[in-house]
Parts: C-alpha cells; sequence; structure tokens
C-alpha cells in the first residue's frame, strides 16, 4: 500500500558487493516447502507433547517460582481538591486512583493509611496514569493513561470501584501532562513522543481534534512531561527531560494514522521523523504564551548545569510569589526557580534531604488555598506535604503511605523485554 506524500518510501535500491570469508550455506528456493513442511511438523509435535487438555490446564495453573512486584501503590501524580478537603493521587503500579483525606497522616507504626474511594477495574480503563487534574467546581477527576491505553477518562468525584469513565477523549500517544485554563475552558496536554502540546476544549470528549498544536524544531520541546498553567500572566510552563527528533519538513499535518487519521491538530509522529534525527539535549523549562501554535520558539527557555533538572517531571506555578515548582525525579529534589527566571539559573530553593522523604518524586501540586506543597514519591510509596516555602532537609508537615514503611521500592512501569547480565547475575528490565 503506498503511503501518504511525505512518508519515508522505497524508490531505488543498489545490489551490494560481493563479500569475502566464510557466509551461512545457500538454500535453493525449491527448500522452501520443505522447511515449512518441517516447521509445521515441529509445532505439531509441541503440541502433542503438550498432552490432553486435563494436562494443558494443569499447565496454566503453574505458578513462577519467583515474582519481582510493587504489592503497594506507586504514587506518580498528585492533586488536592481544596473545597472537598480531599487529595487525590493516581496509581501506576496497581492502576488506580486513590482518594484521601487531605489532612490524613500515618503514623510510623501503621501499615499504610487506606484511601476514601478507590478507582480502578477494567471498566475504568485506568492504566500507567501520570497526569491529574481537579475540576474546582465539580471536583471531577481528570487523569491522563500514558501509554497503551490513550485516553484521558474524567470520572465524578463520587465515582468509585470499577465503573466506567463519565466522559473519555481519545488522546496521542505518550500523553502525559495536563492543565486547565478555567476561564477559556481549555485543556493543555503535553505529548512525550512526538514532543508536543495539544490544546483540547475542556468538555472535549471521544474523537473531537484538538484546537491547537504546539510542536516544532523551534519549539525546543523535548520529551515534555509536566505543563502548568499562569493564568495571571497568561503563560504556559513545560518541563522537557531532553530526548527529540526531528519531522520531515513539509510532512503532511494532521492525523495519518490510528487515532489520529483525518483529525487536525494532531501531532506529527514517528511515521514522519527525519531517520538520524534523534538526540538529546540538557533538560528544560519552557515557557510560552498560553496561546502559542505551531512552530513556535518559547519565550524563554531554564537550561543549563547550574539549574540541576535531571528529569524534570512535574511542574507548578505559585503567580503571587512568582515561583515554579518542580519535581526533580532523579535528583530526589524539588526545586523552585524564579517565574521569571531564564538561561542557566539556580534555583532560589531547594528542598532535599534524608528528613523530606523525597525519593524519586514524578508528581507534585502547589495548593494555594492552604499554602501547601504536596509531592508525590514514586521511590518509596509516599505522597508528602511542606509549607509552601519549606527549604533544605526540612521533613514533612503530614505522610500519606501506601506501604509499610521501608518496604522495597521496585519501581517497575510498563516493563518491556528483560535482559539477563550473567556476568554480574543482574535482570535488566527497561521501563
Amino acid at each position: 500500500m503506498r503511503r501518504p506524500t511525505g512518508s519515508p518510501q522505497l524508490i531505488s535500491y543498489e545490489k551490494l558487493p560481493a563479500m569475502e570469508g566464510e557466509m551461512c550455506e545457500w538454500v535453493p528456493a525449491s527448500a522452501g516447502t520443505t522447511l515449512v513442511a518441517s516447521l509445521q511438523q515441529e509445532r505439531s509435535s509441541a503440541r502433542a507433547g503438550a498432552g490432553d487438555a486435563a494436562q494443558r490446564a494443569e499447565i496454566a495453573k503453574r505458578k513462577p517460582l519467583r515474582m519481582i512486584k510493587d504489592s503497594y501503590a506507586s504514587y506518580s501524580s498528585i492533586a488536592v481538591d481544596p473545597g472537598n478537603n480531599e487529595v487525590v493521587m493516581t496509581d501506576e503500579s496497581l492502576f488506580q486512583i486513590l482518594v484521601y483525606d487531605r489532612q490524613a497522616n500515618t503514623p510510623p507504626s501503621a501499615r499504610m493509611t487506606e484511601p476514601k474511594r478507590m478507582l480502578g477495574g477494567l471498566k475504568t480503563k485506568i492504566e500507567f496514569q501520570c497526569g491529574l487534574y481537579i475540576d474546582p467546581q465539580s471536583g471531577d477527576i481528570y487523569a491522563v493513561n500514558n501509554d497503551t491505553v490513550d485516553t484521558l477518562v474524567i470520572f465524578s468525584r463520587q465515582a468509585r470501584g470499577d465503573v466506567p469513565p463519565n466522559r473519555e477523549l481519545y488522546t496521542p500517544h505518550g500523553t502525559f501532562g495536563i492543565a486547565v485554563d478555567e476561564q477559556a475552558k481549555e485543556m493543555f496536554l503535553t505529548i512525550q513522543h512526538d514532543s508536543a502540546v495539544v490544546v483540547y476544549r475542556k468538555d472535549s470528549q471521544k474523537d473531537e481534534s484538538p484546537v491547537r498544536l504546539l510542536q516544532g524544531d523551534r519549539t525546543l520541546l523535548a520529551d515534555p512531561h509536566g505543563i502548568a498553567l499562569d493564568a495571571k500572566n497568561n503563560l504556559i510552563f513545560v518541563t522537557n527531560h531532553g530526548s527529540v527528533s526531528s519531522r520531515q519538513p513539509g510532512a503532511q499535518t494532521g492525523g495519518t494514522l490510528g487515532r489520529g487519521e483525518g483529525k487536525t491538530n494532531w501531532p506529527l509522529g514517528r511515521d514522519q521523523v527525519i531517520p538520524g534525527s534523534g538526540r538529546n539535549v540538557p533538560p528544560s523549562i519552557t515557557v510560552y504564551s498560553k496561546t502559542a501554535k505551531g512552530d513556535t520558539a518559547p519565550l524563554r527557555v531554564i537550561q543549563g548545569p547550574k539549574t540541576r533538572m535531571d528529569w524534570p517531571t512535574g511542574i507548578a506555578v505559585d503567580p503571587e510569589r512568582g515561583e515554579i515548582y518542580i519535581s526533580n525525579d532523579m535528583g530526589d529534589e524539588v526545586l523552585v526557580f524564579s517565574s521569571s527566571a531564564s538561561g542557566d539559573a539556580a534555583p532560589i530553593r531547594v528542598l532535599k534531604g534524608p528528613k523530606t522523604m523525597i525519593k524519586n518524586p514524578t508528581g507534585l501540586y502547589l495548593d494555594l488555598k492552604n499554602d501547601e506543597l504536596w509531592v508525590a514519591n514514586f521511590g518509596n510509596h509516599t505522597a508528602t506535604v511542606y509549607k509552601a516555602t519549606a527549604a533544605g532537609d526540612t521533613a514533612p508537615l503530614r505522610v500519606i503511605r501506601s506501604g509499610p514503611l521501608g518496604a522495597p521500592t521496585p519501581m517497575i512501569g510498563n516493563p518491556h523485554p528483560v535482559a539477563y547480565d550473567s556476568k554480574r547475575e543482574e535482570l535488566l528490565v527497561p521501563n
């Protein structure tokens, strides 16, 4: 099938020169049918070796000798509902949304804190969630699925158990962060793999197209994760891990494959990548007008060794203090910058140290009503809360734990094919 104009296509090939040295034995074309027959015979033998149906059923019941699995919730994103005095978290380990009382505090002697409500199960379409937003008026929960489901799911505040979403929106693959402009009734979503930001109507559902797209080399978006809106100054702030590739010049705009086919303002995907253009750049925070679209350069960029950024993920803005908060995943810390910072700027405050209990923070939320900072720690089954101005090695005001204190955290999220290092006797698990 011919691919759309602008996509890579085979137009010619060259015969390779003869090579010297040992080669595999040539197999004549007539061997094809013999090979197929041989393979079929092997499959038949394998099936026969499995025995009758009862034997196969018994084999299917076999349990693994060992299992590497996190039995406790791994908090990945977090948001506060100050009107109802609740805090909501997504669990990327067991595929759940958990709701707690905002004042909950797990004692060191307790195994965990029980949530007030839980959402989870096949009907919910919750899977690998990493972005979260709570509607300040209704309490509705907007939760972003990052990988296999490719759907933004919206639940009412009263929803619990294994129930379908009240509304769902089919999003580009690799959607991560979410921010909402309540005044304009728009949703901003970051798209990791295609290095883009898409903007939808807040009430969008199912197959509706985005109303704007921000993507291209000039945007300096590079594996964007978190996104925050400064409604006072009409700006958006985006955290970038730093992996990016370029798209074909003049590539067909709009969706061409899968769920994006026929949609407008859909990110140019991997099928439009310029071969060999992949690169890793230093992590950054990029700043844009909230109405930016197309291949628009950022107004400012925070980037460089003084920033301390290493997988900056969650982000929040305090428009009154003029500050931005970053959860710095690999640094086990929260970085606070001036919202007017630019270039290789050092943070004005850092929250880090053993007393803070911060470990691989992937999500954070700034509760402006209660002047508190919440951190979701993917690395130790905790959500920790501090005064918004906390700095240094400061202990949290409260802690919510999903498991026993000090329980191991495998931090496995969507593992792919594993490898075994026989020299070190280690398993390598890409996530």
